[in-house]
C-alpha cells in the first residue's frame, strides 16, 4: 500500500538515512577495536537497556510479545540481527561510501521482495524513480565523471551488503503488515523493544559463532564507548523509530528511495573528516536522488 508523502512523513524517512551514514563511518573506524557481530550485540544490547523504561509495557502480561513470538521474532532477526551484522562484517573488508553505495540498490530490491513475496504492484513511475534515484547514487560513486565507473571493484565486504539489503527489504516489508497491530502505533517504544528483545537473542548466537570461530578481544577506549552509544542511539532507537513510523505512513517501497540519500550523507560526513568541501556533483547526486523520490511518491 503507498500513501501520498506530506512534509512530516518526509521528514521521518530523511533522519534514519543521515544517522545511518554515521553508523557506516562509526563502523569503519572500529574495525579493528571491536569484531562485527560483537560490535552488533553491544550496540542493541545497550540499546536494550535505554528502551526498558520507555517501552515497559512490552513486558506486561498480554502485551503480545510472547503470543506473537513469530512475528516478533522474525522482525528482530531481520532488521537488528542479520542487517546490522552483515553491514558491520562488511565494514571489515569495504569502505562506508561503497557499503552504503550497493544498500542503494535497496529499491530495486524492495519492488522484487514486495510482488515476489507480497504480491505487490509494480508501478512505472517507481521503477522510473528507481533509475532516477541509483543514476544519482552513481554520480556520487564516480565523482561526476562516468568513466570512472569502468574502475570500479567489488569486495567480499560488498557481497555482505547486498545480503543485508535483500534482509533490510523483507523487514520493512514485514513491518508494513504490521500497521494493524493493536497498540502498535500508540507505544512505539513497546513495540520497538519487541523487535529488539529477539533481536538482541539472535544477535547474541550470532555473536557466539564469532567467538567459537576466533578469540575475541575488544580494544575499550573512550572513544570506543563514545562509538557505541552513538550507534545503539541514533542509528538504532532513533532512526528504527523514525523509520518504522515513516514506512506505516508512505509504504516500503517509497521508504526504500529514502535510503538513497545515505551514500550522499555518507560522503559529505567522509569529506567532513577529511577536511575536503562538498562538490558541485554532490549537488547534483541529491537531486537526482530527491527526483526519484518524487516520481515514486507522486
Amino acid at each position: 500500500m503507498q500513501r501520498r508523502i506530506t512534509a512530516a512523513t518526509a521528514l521521518l524517512l530523511t533522519v534514519p538515512p543521515v544517522l545511518w551514514a554515521g553508523n557506516a563511518i562509526v563502523g569503519r573506524l572500529v574495525r579493528d577495536a571491536v569484531p562485527p557481530m560483537t560490535l552488533n550485540l553491544l550496540r542493541w544490547s545497550i540499546a536494550l537497556l535505554v528502551l526498558l523504561p520507555l517501552g515497559r509495557a512490552a513486558l506486561r502480561q498480554g502485551s503480545g510479545m510472547l503470543a506473537n513470538w513469530r512475528r516478533y521474532s522474525m522482525l528482530g532477526l531481520l532488521g537488528v540481527g542479520l542487517y546490522n551484522s552483515l553491514q558491520y562484517l562488511a565494514l571489515q573488508s569495504s569502505t562506508p561510501i561503497n557499503v552504503t553505495l550497493v544498500a542503494s540498490g535497496l529499491p530495486v530490491w524492495m519492488l522484487l521482495v514486495g510482488r515476489l513475496f507480497f504480491k505487490a504492484p509494480v508501478k512505472r513511475r517507481q521503477v522510473a524513480g528507481a533509475v532516477l534515484s541509483i543514476v544519482g547514487v552513481l554520480v556520487v560513486l564516480c565523482r561526476g565523471d562516468f568513466h570512472q565507473l569502468a574502475a570500479l571493484r567489488l569486495v567480499a565486504g560488498d557481497l555482505y551488503m547486498i545480503l543485508a539489503t535483500i534482509a533490510w527489504s523483507f523487514y520493512s516489508w514485514l513491518l508494513m503488515q504490521q500497521r494493524d497491530v493493536p497498540g502498535m502505533r500508540a507505544d512505539w517504544a513497546a513495540f520497538l523493544l519487541m523487535q529488539v528483545g529477539y533481536g538482541v537473542l539472535w544477535s547474541g548466537a550470532l555473536s557466539g559463532v564469532e567467538w567459537a570461530v576466533k578469540g575475541v578481544e575488544i580494544a575499550w577506549s573512550w572513544p570506543v564507548a563514545a562509538a557505541l552509544l552513538y550507534v545503539a542511539i541514533g542509528p538504532a532507537i532513533i532512526a528504527m523509530r523514525c523509520w518504522g513510523t515513516g514506512v506505516q505512513r508512505a509504504g516500503p517501497t517509497v521508504g526504500a528511495f529514502f535510503i538513497n540519500l545515505t551514500p550522499l550523507f555518507t560522503a559529505l560526513l567522509s569529506s567532513a573528516f577529511l577536511g575536503e568541501a562538498p562538490h558541485l556533483y554532490h549537488a547534483l547526486a541529491f537531486l537526482l536522488i530527491v527526483g526519484g523520490i518524487a516520481v515514486s511518491a507522486r
